[in-house]
C-alpha cells in the first residue's frame, strides 16, 4: 500500500487536470458587465466645452459645419471682473 504523502505521477496528473478544468470553468461563468457611459464633447454657444451622453443626442443626422460657420456662431465671452 503506497504512502498517502508520497507524490505519485497519477495524483499529480489528477490534481493538474482538476485545477485546469476548474480554471476553464470560470471562463464560462457570466461576468458582471458594467455599462460604459459614452460621452461626447461639444462646444456651447458661449464657448464652454461640455460633455454630453451620446444617447441623449437626438437624431442620426449629424453633419459637420464649416470653419466660417463656426467662427460666426461662437460669441465672445464677456469679460468677468
Amino acid at each position: 500500500m503506497p504512502n498517502i504523502m508520497q507524490p505519485s505521477r497519477k495524483k499529480f496528473l489528477l490534481w493538474t487536470t482538476a485545477v485546469l478544468s476548474s480554471v476553464t470553468l470560470f471562463k464560462f461563468l457570466p461576468a458582471k458587465k458594467t455599462k460604459k457611459i459614452d460621452t461626447v464633447k461639444m462646444l456651447t454657444e458661449d464657448g464652454t466645452l461640455v460633455e454630453i451622453d451620446r444617447d441623449k443626442i437626438p437624431g442620426s443626422k449629424r453633419k459637420n459645419i464649416t470653419d466660417p460657420q463656426l467662427k460666426g456662431w461662437i460669441k465672445n465671452k464677456p469679460a468677468q471682473n
